[in-house]
């Protein structure tokens, strides 16, 4: 079965006679997991010790064991952060950051597009955060 990108989806949706039907044809592509299970897969995908994410992603290994047992919901900007840490595609930063509830990272906003660049460019968290600073931005932490 050829993979449904979300735009074909919202049309389907959109011309739908029957939301049930939408529903039941649909219900393999619905995204079923936690942004804490996503992250987890990833971790687990990308093999790399938790103390390396942590001083990777600029937070303490306390941290980094407290979001992935669940017992704390990183905010938009440490989710970033990890998954820079994780060196994640910009597609598995997106789905994250949209499975989360947080905005997507959007070229058009210049923090985002720095944040943006640094990912699809495997750049470091700390060479981000020094761009975001010269360009008077937010930094992550």
């Amino acid at each position: 079965m050829k993979e449904k990108t979300t735009d074909d989806l919202k049309r389907e949706l959109m011309s739908a006679a029957d939301i049930d039907a939408y529903i039941k044809e649909n219900q393999a592509v619905f995204v079923d997991k936690t942004v804490i299970e996503l992250l987890g897969e990833l971790y687990q995908r990308k093999s790399v010790p938790k103390a390396t994410l942590a001083k990777q992603a600029g937070m303490s290994e306390v941290y980094v064991h407290q979001v992935f047992s669940g017992r704390r919901t990183p905010s938009r900007d440490r989710l970033l952060c990890l998954c820079i840490g994780l060196e994640a595609t910009l597609e598995e930063t997106q789905r994250l950051l949209k499975q989360a509830i947080y905005a997507q990272l959007y070229p058009a906003n210049k923090r985002d597009a720095i944040i943006l660049h640094g990912i699809v460019h495997h750049t470091s968290l700390s060479q981000i955060n020094d761009k975001l600073f010269t360009e008077g931005e937010k930094t992550l932490f």
